[in-house]
C-alpha cells in the first residue's frame, strides 16, 4: 500500500484551517438500534460512551481512527427511502485488506451491493458499494493502490493562465509604443504539441502553457 502521509504534508501548508484529522461523521437514523447493529456487526465499529448531557437519542461508535455518531430522527417517516445503489451519491469509504473477503461477508449477510473498478495509469482500484439501514451509502475499496499526488500550485497557475487567455480574446485598446508590459508578467502561448485534441478547429484552452 502507498503511504499518503508524506504526499499530503505540503497540502496542509496551503493556508487552510489548522486541522489535524477526521474526527467523526453524523448520520440521522430511522432507528438508532437498527443502525447500531449494522455499524457494529457489519462494519466492525465499537460503541463508546456518549455525553449524558444530550437530550436526544443517539449512539456513538469508534474504529479505524474515526467516529460514527448516530442521531435518532425526530420524524423517521420523512427520511427518504432506499434507492438504487449509485456510486456517485454521498457516501463514506473504507479501505480494506481483502476485497474478496468483504464480498464474501456481504453475501453471507444478504446485503445487496454493486462492484466497480477504476483504472488509472495501469493501476486498478476495486470498489464495492452498499447501503446502511437508512440508505446512506458505504464504499469498501483498495483505494490505497492509487497514490495521492497533490496538485500543489499548478492548479492555480492554470487558472491564472486561463484568465489571461480569456483577456487576450477581448478587444484591446491601443497602447502607446513606449508603454511596454512589465518584464515579469506571465505570458500564455499555444503549446507546441500538435497532437493535442482540437475543439471547433482550435487547440483546446487547456493546452495553453504559461511562460
Amino acid at each position: 500500500m502507498v503511504n499518503t502521509t508524506a504526499a499530503m504534508m505540503s497540502v496542509g501548508r496551503s493556508g487552510g484551517l489548522p486541522l489535524a484529522s477526521l474526527n467523526h461523521i453524523s448520520i440521522v437514523c430511522r432507528s438508532v438500534e437498527a443502525s447500531l447493529d449494522f455499524y457494529m456487526n457489519v462494519l466492525g465499529f465499537t460503541p463508546v460512551r456518549r455525553p449524558g448531557s444530550f437530550n436526544f437519542d443517539g449512539a456513538w461508535l469508534f474504529n479505524y481512527g474515526i467516529g460514527i455518531h448516530l442521531l435518532q430522527s425526530e420524524d423517521p417517516d420523512s427520511l427518504p427511502e432506499k434507492t438504487e445503489i449509485n456510486p456517485k451519491d454521498n457516501h463514506i469509504s473504507f479501505q480494506c485488506e481483502s476485497m474478496p473477503a468483504v464480498e464474501r461477508r456481504l453475501k453471507e449477510l444478504d446485503i445487496p451491493y454493486i462492484k466497480r473498478c477504476v483504472e488509472e495509469g495501469g493501476i486498478f482500484v476495486d470498489q464495492i458499494f452498499f447501503h446502511d439501514p437508512d440508505g446512506f451509502m458505504i464504499e469498501i475499496c483498495n483505494c490505497d493502490n492509487l497514490p495521492v499526488i497533490p496538485l500543489g500550485d499548478h492548479t492555480f497557475a492554470m487558472a491564472s493562465c486561463k484568465r489571461a487567455v480569456a483577456a487576450k480574446q477581448q478587444p484591446l485598446t491601443p497602447v502607446p509604443a513606449q508603454a511596454a508590459p512589465p518584464a515579469t508578467a506571465a505570458q500564455c502561448v499555444p503549446s507546441a504539441n500538435k497532437a493535442m485534441p482540437r475543439v471547433a478547429g482550435d487547440e483546446a484552452a487547456a493546452h495553453i502553457s504559461c511562460a
